[in-house]
């Protein structure tokens, strides 16, 4: 293993002390990096703005996954932390906008159908070529609309079914890919020449 993610799952809510304690002792009980997510659509308490500073000051702290699809949220992360936290964006945000504003990438379920595709948009936001990362990205925004609609699982499931994967469903109690799901992933991948 090379790195760590480390996220907070929790019945109560739990205040920032709370919070920063639990991850400080993720941070001291490993020597890998480690990567801090947080999905505050899905979580009860979520890393605030002075949280996530003070925990870029421990060392093996080196990135941030965040879903909370506030982008400006992340321009704020990199504002307080981006000489010490590099920011990922997930799947709730617009890749080549948070890589315009000085994310470094994304990790995204949209990655799994279409790796090629995601590469070319990772290489030339890294470029600094931006219309043409757009036109990239305008073509992939329809996978993220599908996983936002359907179900993250189920798509990734479901597409790499279509690729030819036996990957099996999702487990319960998620729900497979419906009908419906399948055949609009099937197109979207199709007009993506993932198919």
């Amino acid at each position: 293993m090379t790195a760590l993610a480390a996220i907070m799952e929790a019945y109560f809510p739990v205040g920032d002390e709370g919070t920063f304690d639990y991850f400080k002792a993720i941070a001291g009980a490993v020597s890998l990096p480690v990567v801090l997510y947080t999905n505050p659509n899905f979580q009860r308490s979520d890393l605030s703005l002075a949280v996530i500073e003070r925990l870029a000051a421990i060392d093996n702290y080196r990135y941030i996954k965040d879903a909370s699809s506030n982008t400006g949220r992340l321009l704020s992360i990199i504002n307080r932390a981006g000489d010490r936290l590099r920011v990922f964006s997930a799947s709730a945000h617009i890749p080549a906008c948070a890589m315009l504003i000085g994310g470094v990438g994304w990790m995204a379920g949209p990655a799994c159908l279409v790796p090629g595709r995601s590469v070319d948009l990772y290489e030339l936001c890294r470029q600094g070529k931006w219309d043409e990362a757009l036109v990239v990205q305008k073509e992939l925004w329809a996978l993220n609309q599908a996983f936002a609609k359907y179900n993250l699982a189920a798509c990734v499931k479901g597409g790499l079914e279509l690729q030819g994967y036996d990957v099996g469903a999702p487990l319960p109690p998620q729900s497979p890919l419906p009908p419906q799901g399948r055949d609009e992933l099937r197109e979207t991948l199709q007009r993506l020449g993932a198919l």
